[in-house]
C-alpha cells in the first residue's frame, strides 16, 4: 500500500531535497500522464532516491512498489507492457543492468517490448556504496542487446526532453541517468531526438565526444582548451545505441583527433561505439577513449573520485591537453 506522507517526514521532505535532479523524472512522467498516455511506474524500494515519490503521490494509482525484487520488477513491467501500459521503472543501475539482465533481454527485448528502464546512480557516483553499486559496465551489457536503445542523458531538462520523446518511440529504452546532482548544461524545454547527437562547436585539432554526467564537465574543459588557442570541438552523444554516426564521422573528417569522455569502464561503452565506427568506415583518425581503465573502480566519495579518474573539468582538460600536445 502507498501510504499518504507526512509534511514534517524526512521522507517528504526529501522529494525535494534529496535528488534534486531526479525531480525531473517524476516530472516528465507526469507530463505524459497529462498527456493522456498510461504511464505507469515503479521502483525497488528507492523511490526516494529516484525521485520516484513525487510521482506517486501525485499518481498512487500508477505507482508500484516492489520492495528489493528488482528482477521480478522488470519482468511485471513487461507484462504492464503487454497490456497496454508504458511502464517505466527505475533502480540503481549497478542492478537494473546486472542483475536484471537476463529479464532486460528475454523479457523485454527479445519481445520489442516498450518499457523504459531507468538506471540510476550510475558509473561511480554512489561512492562509499562501492563496487557492488558502481556501474561502470552498463553501457556495454545494454548496447549488446539486441532491440535495446540506450540514452545517457547529460542533466534533468535533458532527461524529461528524453522521457517525453520516448512517448512515440516503439522500442524499448535503456535510460542511464546520475544521482540527481549533476550540474544543469540545459534550460528546460530543450529539444531531444533520438539517435542524433547534440554539437555543441567544432575543432579542427581535437574533438571531444561525451555522454552523461561528463557532458558538462567536457564542456567546461573544451571552453578551456579554446580560450587558450587551441582549436577544439565538443558533442553530447545522448544516445549511446543506435550512435549517430554521421555525427561521428563528421568529427572525424574535420578534427586531426578525437577523444571520448565517459563516466564508465573504456572497454565496451562510448568509446568502444565510437571506435567501431570508425573501424569500418576505415577512419585513420586517431582515437583516445577516456574514462576508467579496465578495473574495478575505487570507493571515496563521487567527487574525490572524479578527481582521481580526471573526469571532472580539470583531469578532462589535463588528459586532453596531453593529447593535443603530442599533435
Amino acid at each position: 500500500m502507498n501510504q499518504p506522507l507526512s509534511k514534517d517526514s524526512w521522507q517528504y521532505r526529501g522529494l525535494n531535497e534529496l535528488t534534486p535532479g531526479l525531480n525531473y523524472l517524476s516530472d516528465g512522467l507526469a507530463a505524459l500522464v497529462e498527456a493522456g498516455y498510461p504511464v505507469l511506474a515503479g521502483s525497488a524500494d528507492l523511490q526516494y532516491s529516484n525521485g520516484l515519490a513525487r510521482f506517486a503521490k501525485k499518481y498512487p494509482e500508477r505507482y508500484t512498489q516492489f520492495g528489493i525484487s528488482e528482477q521480478n520488477m522488470v519482468s511485471a513491467a513487461a507484462g504492464m507492457a503487454t497490456a497496454g501500459g508504458m511502464p517505466f521503472v527505475a533502480t540503481f543501475a549497478s542492478f537494473l543492468a546486472l542483475l536484471c539482465c537476463e529479464q532486460i533481454r528475454m523479457d523485454i527485448a527479445y519481445c520489442r517490448l516498450p518499457v523504459r528502464l531507468i538506471g540510476h546512480h550510475a558509473g561511480i557516483s554512489l561512492g562509499f556504496y562501492g563496487t557492488s553499486h558502481h556501474a561502470t559496465e552498463d553501457l556495454a551489457i545494454m548496447r549488446s542487446i539486441a532491440n535495446l536503445t540506450v540514452v545517457a542523458p547529460a542533466d534533468g531538462p535533458q532527461l524529461v526532453a528524453a522521457i517525453k520523446a520516448s512517448a512515440e518511440y516503439p522500442q524499448p529504452i535503456y535510460f542511464r541517468v546520475g544521482r540527481g546532482r549533476d550540474p544543469q548544461v540545459y534550460e528546460d524545454n530543450v529539444p531531444f531526438e533520438f539517435c542524433k547527437a547534440i554539437e555543441h562547436f567544432s575543432g579542427e585539432e581535437l574533438t571531444i565526444i561525451a555522454c552523461g554526467s561528463t557532458v558538462h564537465p567536457a564542456l567546461e574543459a573544451a571552453k578551456r582548451l579554446n580560450a587558450a588557442g587551441w582549436s577544439v570541438g565538443m558533442i553530447d552523444m545522448a544516445t549511446i545505441k543506435p550512435l549517430d554516426r554521421e555525427a561521428v564521422l563528421r568529427a572525424a573528417g574535420r578534427s586531426r583527433k578525437l577523444m571520448t569522455v565517459e563516466e564508465h569502464n573504456v572497454l565496451g561503452g562510448l568509446g568502444g561505439a565510437v571506435a567501431e565506427i570508425l573501424a569500418d568506415e576505415g577512419s585513420g583518425v586517431r582515437l583516445l577513449r577516456h574514462g576508467i581503465k579496465d578495473e574495478y573502480s575505487l570507493i571515496a566519495p563521487p567527487t574525490h573520485l572524479y578527481a582521481h579518474y580526471q573526469l571532472d573539468a580539470n583531469g578532462i582538460e589535463t588528459v586532453a591537453l596531453g593529447e593535443l600536445q603530442r599533435i
